[in-house]
Parts: C-alpha cells; structure tokens; sequence
C-alpha cells in the first residue's frame, strides 16, 4: 500500500529522517544540511524545522517517521472498509484511540489498523491488551483519520453498555453455557473469554469506568445474578447487569488482559492492566478472588491525572497550610499520617514528598503498593511473602543514604522501632498508621510495645484525615436544612443563624448524584513540651485529646462543619465521615 514515488519502506526504516525525506523526494541534501546547521543554534526536532523553513509539509513528515518505524501509508479515503471489520472495533474505543479498522485476517487473529500519529503506537498495545488482536499498524493523515472516524464511527452510533448486553443476551454461542455452573473445560473457557461481545463489554465498562472518573470497578457473581459496580467518590454505584453466565467468561477475559492464568478458579490472583486512554496512562490492578458463586473481580483504576498530589488542592484550610509546610521541612522526626483505608492517607503523603522531591534530597519508600511511580524517588515495593517487609525494606534503606524516607504503614513493633532509629539518626520518616483520629495514633504506638520516651522523641506530628465528597458546582444550590439534620451535628437552629446551607441537586455532570470530587479534612495534632510530658506520664487518649484541642487543634468533625459553612460539602457527608467528640 506504499504511496506512488515512495521508496520500500524495508529501504526506509531505522535511517535518520533527513535520509528518508531525500529518498521520498521530498527535500535535497543541501535543505538537509541547513536544517542541521540550524538545529545545532535552535533546538527541536528535525521534521518540525524542516516544516517551519518551508521545505516540507506535515503530512511528509509524518509519512517519512512512519516509515522509520517500518510502517507504511494508507489514503483511508480511496478504500472501502468492511461493515464486520468496522464492528471489531466499539466506536468508544476507536474515537479514544483514534483509530480506524481496515482489514481483518481471521486465521491468523491480525487486525489492520489506520493510525494518524506515528508516536500512537501505545493504541496497538492496548488493542492487543483490550481485545486479543494481533495489530498490524499503518499511518494516515489527521484529514483521513478524522473524516473516516465520522464516517464509520458517527458519535450517535456509539453502542452503550446496555445495547452490548442485549448482544450478549441474543448471543447463541454464549447462550450455550447458560446453566452449566462450572462443568466448563478450558477450551469453553478460551472461547467465551475471546468472543466479541464479551471483550466490548469489558473494555466499555473499562472507558466508561475512566471517564467517570471511578477508583474501582467490580464484577461480582452471585446466587442468581452477576453485578457490575463502579465506585465513584467512595460511593458505590450499580450498571445494569448482564446475563449471570457470562460471569465465568468476564472473569476469564480480564485474567487474560492481565496475564494471570485462566486455568486456576480455586486460588486468589493479582495482576496489573497497563492503559494509555486518550493520551492517558492508566494502571488497572486487578483482584481475582474465588467465591461460593464464582470468581469475584475487582480492578482499582489509577489514572495519574486525576490525582493532584500538590498540597494547595487536597483540602487543607489556609491557616493550616504553613504550619504543615513548616513541619514536613523538619531535617528529622516522624510524621504520621491516620485513619480507615481509603481515607487519601496515600495522596497527603505523596503531595508532601512531592514538595519535597528537590534535586538536592534523596528520598526513598517502601510501599504496599507502589500505587503511583514519581521521578526522583526510589520506591520499593514490599513483598511479605518473600520476606522483604517494610522492617526489612528500611533497615537497607539506612544504608542508601537517603534524606527522606517513607514507610508505607507501621504494622509491628519492629518497623516502629528502626522508624524510631531512622529519625534518632537525622532522617525525616512518613508514615501511616490504622486509628480513629490523632491523638489514638499515640496509644497505638505504645500498644505495639515502643517506649514513651522514643515515641516523644522522635514524633513531631500525626494528622488524622478523612474524604468528603465536595457538592457539584454545576447544579450546586442554596437550601434550608431541617432541623433534624442540625441535630445529626448537634445543632441548633439559633447556632447556624445566619449562615448558608447548600447541596447539590444532581445534573449530568455529575450523574445526578449532587456531588463531584473529593476533598479532605484534615485533624492535625502537633507535639509540643506539654502533650510530651502527658504522653510520658502514660495519659489516656481522652486525656491527649482535651490537651491537643487546648493548643488549637481542630477535631474533624469541627473542620467538616467549617468545610460545610464554607458551602464546599454538604450535612450528610459530615455526619458521615466524621463522629462527634466523645466525652464532651
């Protein structure tokens, strides 16, 4: 399918672009030659600077990188592509990858695929992740690409998730294993797991999952049904599900996509998906666990662009921003971040050494797992099962000289302890630990058997956080509350006199739920002589509590009702994230 006048691409590929472009006859070696001249005084890419001194144009460029790549052209104009090629492809997928189908070899599983970036090679990848295909890829211009995306993949034809469930539903092959429970052989297996409208159901619940925003998607199997569950916001929302005996096949089609073996149904798996979705990278990590129904799915999505590690956005008041800018500057001591899992203990950590992440400060982490990669930073993944526990991991961390250091979690007296060493030895240490709220945290580390006088010190604050959802801006509206809500806080009418209550009414933006995002409230304990002399003494928590709050610390349920006043969340969310002071 090389252009007329074209050079064979075997001719063309891995030579210098300036090469090929004379081979092409697009440019001669003395435009070449001033163009290289140029590049030494002006950087850039070659192609681009041909391109501005008028010598070629974009689409050569384009055709000419291609072809360093060993990849030919294609006019998607002058061909007719087949309707069943076409259905290979949701039109989802195609307009997220922009990519058009061309052809489709069914002995050997390649699939022709029109590209109109040459730097878009991670779309091949993902279709072989995302659909199974063997993908032989060829360039186009951005005109072609766009005017055949239209033609073939109008934005109205886009199927949704129901309509492939009704395909499935009519699907006489799948139909077959209706009612087989698990008398089915691995060949049955392979077959279901590679059909079509199973791979687009998934990969649709997977696009949809990312555009929604979700942190998770579940398949879960049960008695009589099979349920299809994204968690958004920390909320759990249910999609229509699809008939019950396709689970197996769902189950089989993700182990596949993440290289776990389909063959095991009676042991717990876990892999990891790797996405680029409209320019995006995505990670999946997938959770295969066996139940009495079947096996039980669970991908959490992280998608690097929808987390802001940066501390301004996270939640933080003003007044407390610099307080905790001033304490993660510190050269040594420990600071722990507490509270439930998924309570963004993760993030508040990462938006710290984010800050700190200077050329001048090596920092080093030991995770469970590494759920974000960051340059700079040496991460290190802990591995239980082979013996590298985060006791294990720090101990070697000492050795590497680092400035910084994170331990994922303190689970045992043995990563308290070198914590304790590491931060007795000039390093700053984050960590995080499972309690209720700060001042907790402090009994926790003297249940696991540290000493007081260690724990005071070498501890320099804990911050205890929780997420609330944040009321959607775009139907976001004035309201009055009932005085039952007041009471859930323990409010009175006269108390909020004055001030504006607000909620979300729910909009297409925020899938009529009223909320969009999360934000989070932060309790932040800091050590001074007085709480140090308490915790020496042995005080309850309810005692550290009293004192912490005497030197301004705010309890969370205190900041949610300020977050509330702000008109950022709403009531319901207070209440429940957050618990009312015990003791008065």
């Amino acid at each position: 399918m090389a252009e007329d006048g074209m050079p064979p691409i075997a001719q063309l590929k891995g030579r210098p672009l300036g090469r090929i472009l004379i081979k092409m006859g697009k440019v001669t070696r003395v435009q070449v030659s001033e163009a290289l001249e140029l590049q030494k005084k002006k950087r850039g890419p070659l192609g681009q600077l041909l391109i501005e001194m008028g010598y070629v144009e974009e689409a050569d460029v384009h055709r000419a990188l291609a072809a360093q790549v060993g990849m030919e052209s294609i006019t998607l104009g002058v061909i007719d592509i087949d309707q069943s090629v076409i259905d290979l492809i949701p039109a989802q997928m195609a307009q997220a990858y922009h990519i058009v189908p061309t052809e489709y070899d069914r002995d050997t599983n390649t699939l022709g695929v029109a590209l109109a970036s040459p730097d878009n090679f991670h779309a091949t990848d993902d279709l072989k992740t995302l659909m199974g295909y063997t993908v032989v890829a060829r360039i186009t211009t951005d005109e072609d690409m766009t005017e055949a995306l239209n033609r073939y993949y109008p934005e109205e034809a886009a199927e949704t998730i129901n309509e492939i469930i009704s395909e499935i539903g009519a699907d006489e092959e799948l139909a077959k294993f209706e009612g087989r429970g698990e008398s089915i052989d691995l060949d049955e297996l392979k077959e279901m797991a590679a059909s079509n409208p199973v791979k687009k159901l998934v990969n649709l619940v997977l696009l949809q999952a990312i555009r929604d925003r979700s942190s998770d998607v579940h398949f879960e199997p049960f008695e009589d049904e099979f349920k299809m569950r994204y968690r958004i916001d920390g909320i759990l929302f249910e999609m229509v599900p699809p008939p019950k005996y396709v689970a197996m096949a769902i189950a089989s089609r993700v182990k596949v996509m993440a290289n776990l073996d389909i063959a095991e149904r009676r042991l717990p798996q876990d892999g990891r998906i790797e996405l680029l979705i409209e320019g995006r990278p995505v990670d999946l990590r997938v959770a295969v666990l066996p139940t009495m129904f079947g096996e039980s799915v669970v991908l959490r999505v992280l998608d690097r662009t929808q987390v802001n590690l940066d501390l301004e956005q996270l939640g933080f008041r003003e007044e407390e921003l610099a307080p905790v800018r001033q304490l993660i500057k510190k050269p040594h001591g420990i600071i722990i971040v507490t509270g439930p899992t998924g309570s963004g203990k993760t993030t508040t950590l990462y938006s710290a050494l984010r800050e700190l992440n200077t050329v001048e400060t090596k920092i080093l982490t030991s995770e469970d797992p590494v759920e974000y990669d960051i340059d700079g930073m040496i991460q290190c993944q802990v591995k239980p099962d082979i013996g590298l526990t985060f006791a294990r991991c720090l101990r070697s961390f000492l050795r590497q000289d680092p400035d910084i250091v994170l331990v994922g979690e303190i689970r045992d007296l043995e990563t308290a302890q070198i914590s304790v060493q590491a931060s007795l030895t000039g390093h700053l240490v984050f960590t995080t630990l499972h309690t209720n709220d700060a001042p907790s945290s402090i009994a926790r580390l003297l249940d696991l058997g540290l000493e007081p006088f260690l724990v005071t010190a070498t501890l320099e604050a804990i911050l205890g956080q929780r997420l609330v959802r944040k009321i959607c801006g775009n139907c976001k509206e004035e309201y009055v509350p009932a005085e039952q809500q007041l009471m859930e806080l323990a409010l009175t009418t006269a108390d909020v006199t004055g001030r504006t209550f607000y909620y979300g009414k729910g909009c297409d933006y925020c899938n009529n739920t009223g909320y969009r995002g999360r934000m989070a409230l932060f309790e932040i304990m800091i050590l001074d002589d007085e709480l140090r002399e308490l915790i020496m003494k042995h005080a309850s928590t309810a005692v550290l509590r009293q004192e912490a709050r005497k030197h301004g610390m705010r309890m969370l349920r205190e900041v949610g009702m300020l977050a509330m006043y702000d008109g950022v969340t709403t009531i319901e969310e207070v209440v429940r994230e957050t618990v009312a002071e015990e003791g008065g």
